[in-house]
């Protein structure tokens, strides 16, 4: 088995003397697509957050690529531009949907930036309103810049924090299949955090399950629904737990 892309291990995240996130262990293997599911609150993305360095852990070890980093929080510039994040609520740039998708690769100062703008445009269904105003945009037109933007980089690792919450059954469709396909043909690794089980069972290869702030369990997709091992998890997959 290859060597997994990221592992964490007794990880704790605390803010003051809260603890919202700690996972004992959890691996992510280079290109699946790993679900992490659970109620509002539960740790999800501050989960993300430190998969993508944008934090660091208060205690224990998150180990990408086979190097460890710590609470220490030293990251290479390198290494975190190998992993980039779709968040929940996009924040466009006041310039062209174009400027949008290149901001990133202009900051990288990385080649062909108007091809891979164009093509990332397109793999969206958006070349047509390149020169618009992110401004102007609906959600889930600014959703899908978000993710254009994102896939422009050709980032190993990609992560989306609730790519579709409040989106109509249009977009939704629009953007589950355009992660399809960014994992299909370019084999990128992705953590998806949402509270949509069913969203949960149509993408992901394993699905993990957070619970105030603990990671309860993770199993692949077919047996996290059919025979999960802890009672909360064929609970939270059942629709039985409230909260």
């Amino acid at each position: 088995m290859s060597q997994p892309v990221y592992r964490l291990d007794n990880v704790i995240k605390r803010y003051d003397l809260r603890e919202v996130l700690h996972v004992d262990a959890l691996e992510v293997h280079a290109g699946e697509i790993l679900a992490l599911v659970g109620p509002s609150g539960s740790g999800k993305s501050t989960c993300l957050r430190l998969l993508n360095f944008l934090e660091a852990p208060t205690s224990g070890t998150i180990r990408f690529d086979g190097r460890n980093y710590g609470s220490n929080g030293s990251v290479p510039l390198d290494v975190r531009r190998r992993v980039t994040t779709v968040f929940q609520r996009p924040l466009l740039l006041n310039r062209s949907v174009q400027a949008n998708v290149a901001y990133g690769l202009r900051l990288r100062r990385a080649p062909d930036t108007r091809a891979r703008v164009e093509d990332a445009l397109s793999r969206v269904g958006l070349l047509g309103l390149a020169r618009q105003k992110g401004s102007t945009l609906s959600g889930g037109e600014a959703q899908r810049v978000a993710l254009a933007r994102a896939m422009a980089l050709e980032t190993d690792v990609l992560l989306l924090d609730e790519p579709t919450a409040n989106l109509d059954p249009y977009n939704v469709g629009v953007i589950e299949e355009i992660i399809r396909e960014l994992n299909v043909e370019r084999a990128t690794t992705m953590v998806l955090v949402t509270h949509n089980v069913f969203q949960a069972r149509r993408l992901a290869h394993r699905v993990g399950l957070l619970l105030d702030g603990e990671l309860v369990e993770v199993a692949d997709v077919e047996r996290f629904f059919a025979a999960p091992t802890d009672p909360r998890t064929l609970a939270f997959a059942r629709g039985e737990m409230v909260y």
